[in-house]
């Protein structure tokens, strides 16, 4: 009875967080509205009507209003003019690349997104699949780095997946090279900021070029790799928010979708380092002949045993085998096939002389074994192998030998990697093998509040469009089920126990008769039955006590008359004796006559 009840509270507890989740859905969705809401006529009112209670209520509807940087911006580009206005698609070729494939052919085109939740939003889209695509467009004006930080942010929707290839930004080095209608991959660029892909390889790449202040080069320097899983952003085929901040003090921020997923310190975090080691190992140090980095050596004074042989067999016939009974020595275990025919065009001269294949003796099937026998081989417990002297510490061991440092010729220390070259542009320049990479909303600043405000006025007009167009609980569901079939049998279980146990627990007790059954029969209903049945049982327990007293008192009379008899016993024998002694004594006459014959 207490599982009963145990079970049931359980299921009641099941139910309350079930409604709860509900609850917490439409929590969501009303979360959801009051953000529509906040955006700047981003959101269209819901005209009120009453639908019927069978249909559902009708999702908010988000209308698309182009975002307006609210502050100083470097570069800002939405695309929602339909045009490439702006921006220079490139003609070069690739270096070291067969002409066909050297080409950066690849197409480029301002539209929708293929499943817009937000009509006349338009972006940036990669149309062709395994090609080089390059374009690129100037900054209102070039960036410097000096007291501000640098804000770097767009949005990519891989719309197909993405298979191998790259949704990555360069910001293009001011140079007096620099020409966009010839931009590729040499390109000299200050950072290249984005996420890519090949394989499983999920990367979101950091990676700055510092110009080393004693030769002039330049070297590439790429961010530590992000500590969070990057595969949804790559697959979900939703729209994804990156950014790029970067501070004076050479902190660094990578945020996706305004979640922070790197940071670190461009003097720590970074691969290679941004300043050379003060030291360095003398090239030309060599290590002397005589240096030991043995740290163990035989002991040159072990001798081997006299009984040690080196010549004994790891193994030996085993001396206690039998030869299986039945073993037919005089048969081959293989044997031509006679049913194997010489093909007609065999030509002996130039393919040799005909043989049969071989087959698998038939005559060995209900044998033990064919051929000639042989004794099974065993370990040999004399066997020793080579004598070896043990090893012992050397004590000539001086170590592992490692050349001598020296100051490093080359070494400088740049304490302000921040500032870095200048740039003027901002470029694409991409291969990828999945088209229809949806790129939007650029912009380039150093107000993180610009950049925030431009971001919920474009992401999050998206973010709150594709929210209202959600399904409920129940259809992500599904939708998670047709990815991932094995969540069915997760589902089937989570519904199937709970009605299996209440069946199991609240419904298979006996069928109690209804009161109008009572009423149709002289039998007592279930109260009157536990009112007889208490009264049984109580003068069950009435009648058994009076039993005990009755049997109580019997043992008392039965000790009672037990001692009475021994009592009566004892007062025989005294009168007995008392018999005995008036017995002995002599009568009146006697003694008179005694008397008499005294006096004569």
């Amino acid at each position: 009875m207490e599982l009963k009840w145990l079970l049931c509270v359980t299921l009641l507890i099941l139910g309350l967080v079930d409604v709860q989740t509900h609850d917490g859905e439409d929590d969501h969705i009303d979360d959801v509205i009051d953000i529509e809401d906040d955006l700047d006529d981003g959101v269209e009112d819901v005209e009120e009507s009453k639908p019927e209670a069978s249909s559902p209520p009708p999702s908010p509807k988000v209308t698309y209003k182009p975002p307006v940087p609210t502050g100083e911006v470097y570069f800002v580009e939405n695309f929602d003019k339909g045009t490439l206005e702006g921006w220079v698609l490139s003609k070069a070729k690739k270096d070291d690349t067969d002409d066909e494939i050297a080409k950066y052919d690849g197409k480029w085109e301002v539209q929708e997104m293929k499943d817009t939740k937000l009509p006349g939003d338009k972006g940036l889209v990669l149309m062709s699949r395994a090609k080089h695509h390059a374009i690129s467009a100037k900054l209102t004006q070039p960036f410097i780095f000096d007291t501000k930080p640098l804000i770097v942010q767009y949005e990519v929707n891989f719309q197909n997946g993405i298979e191998c290839g790259g949704a990555y930004v360069k910001l293009l080095s001011k140079t007096a090279e620099l020409n966009l209608d010839q931009f590729h991959d040499k390109t000299a660029y200050t950072i290249m900021f984005g996420p890519d892909k090949c394989g499983e390889d999920y990367k979101l790449h950091f990676i700055f070029r510092h110009k080393n202040p004693k030769t002039g080069k330049y070297e590439e320097k790429h961010a530590k790799r992000p500590d969070a899983d990057l595969k949804t952003y790559f697959t979900d085929k939703k729209t994804h928010l990156y950014t790029l901040v970067l501070n004076p003090d050479n902190s660094f921020e990578i945020l996706v979708d305004q979640t922070v997923v790197n940071s670190g310190n461009l003097l720590n975090d970074v691969t290679p380092a941004v300043n050379p080691p003060r030291e360095i190992e003398d090239p030309d140090d060599q290590k002397p002949e005589d240096w030991d980095e043995r740290p163990k050596i035989p002991d040159p004074d072990a001798v081997k045993p006299e009984d040690w042989d080196e010549d004994a067999p790891a193994k030996i016939p085993d001396d206690d085998a039998v030869k299986p009974e039945g073993w037919l020595d005089d048969e081959p275990e293989y044997v031509a096939d006679p049913d194997a025919e010489k093909p007609e065009d065999w030509d002996e001269d130039m393919d040799g002389e005909w043989e049969a294949p071989q087959i698998a003796n038939p005559k060995c099937e209900s044998a033990p074994g064919c051929g000639t026998w042989q004794r099974p081989m065993i370990d040999n417990p004399n066997y020793k192998g080579k004598w070896k002297p043990p090893m012992i510490d050397n004590p000539n061991y001086q170590g592992i030998w490692k050349p001598r440092k020296i100051p490093n010729p080359d070494f400088f220390e740049d304490v302000e990697p921040f500032r870095m070259t200048p740039f003027t542009a901002v470029g694409l320049e991409l291969w990828s093998m999945t088209s229809d990479i949806f790129f939007d909303n650029f912009v380039i600043c150093s107000d993180r509040v610009v950049a925030e405000d431009w971001a919920n006025d474009g992401w999050g007009l998206k973010k709150a469009a594709d929210g209202a167009s959600e399904p409920g609980v129940v259809g992500q569901m599904m939708a998670a089920a047709e990815e991932r079939p094995w969540l069915w049998v997760v589902y089937i279980l989570t519904v199937a126990l709970p009605v299996f146990l209440v069946v199991l627990f609240c419904c298979s007790g006996k069928k109690q008769p209804s009161a109008a059954e009572y009423k149709k029969t002289d039998a007592p209903q279930p109260d009157v039955t536990e009112e007889k049945e208490e009264e049984k049982d109580k003068a069950d327990e009435e009648e058994e006590e009076e039993e005990e007293a009755e049997s109580n008192e019997d043992k008392l009379e039965e000790k009672q008359k037990s001692d009475a008899d021994v009592g009566s016993a004892s007062q025989e024998e005294e009168e007995d004796e008392e018999e005995e002694e008036e017995d002995g004594k002599p009568t009146l006459e006697e003694e008179e006559s005694m008397n008499r014959l005294k006096k004569s």
